[in-house]
């Protein structure tokens, strides 16, 4: 039953979800967004990667702990006043930022930005995320996760194209 569904345990789904481009299927929480922006993918990545400076383009975020970008390096941040603990998967500049999280000691989550230039010189972002949890779905869904991440690539896209 979806609503127990705690999902693989968090190294399973590092190592052999988000490293290899995959989320979760079976989370009973998931989206995939997309948004076209008028800006290289130089700068659409830039505004992404310096995350110590996310606040001054995304207001329902910032990150209070991070280190070096790289794979299995952890960072922490907040996200709508909850607090995330995350682990890169995947930072291939100009291409792809993924990472695994835990927040509020039972939901789990891997979030991927893919970025991949258009033909006019523009940059198509793609968010993609799975959550999983014991009661999840009682006070969160797809839908709610969805409108967050449209809301997130508004903001990206204004900042880009700014």
């Amino acid at each position: 039953m979806k609503l127990f569904y705690s999902g693989p345990s968090l190294m399973k789904l590092h190592e052999e979800y988000a490293k290899k481009g995959l989320l979760d299927e079976d989370a009973p929480v998931k989206a995939i967004s997309s948004v076209t922006i008028n800006a290289p993918v130089s700068t659409v990545w830039r505004l992404i990667s310096d995350m110590r400076n996310w606040p001054a383009w995304r207001s329902d975020a910032r990150v209070t702990k991070l280190g070096i970008m790289a794979p299995d390096a952890c960072f922490r941040w907040k996200v709508r006043g909850t607090s995330i603990k995350s682990t890169f998967a995947v930072v291939t500049p100009e291409r792809e930022l993924t990472w695994t999280g835990l927040a509020m000691g039972c939901m789990k989550a891997i979030d991927r930005m893919r970025l991949a230039p258009t033909a006019d010189g523009g940059t198509l972002a793609t968010l993609e995320e799975s959550l999983s949890g014991p009661l999840l779905t009682l006070f969160y869904s797809d839908e709610k996760l969805r409108k967050g991440h449209q809301d997130v690539l508004r903001m990206l896209k204004a900042a880009a194209e700014s």
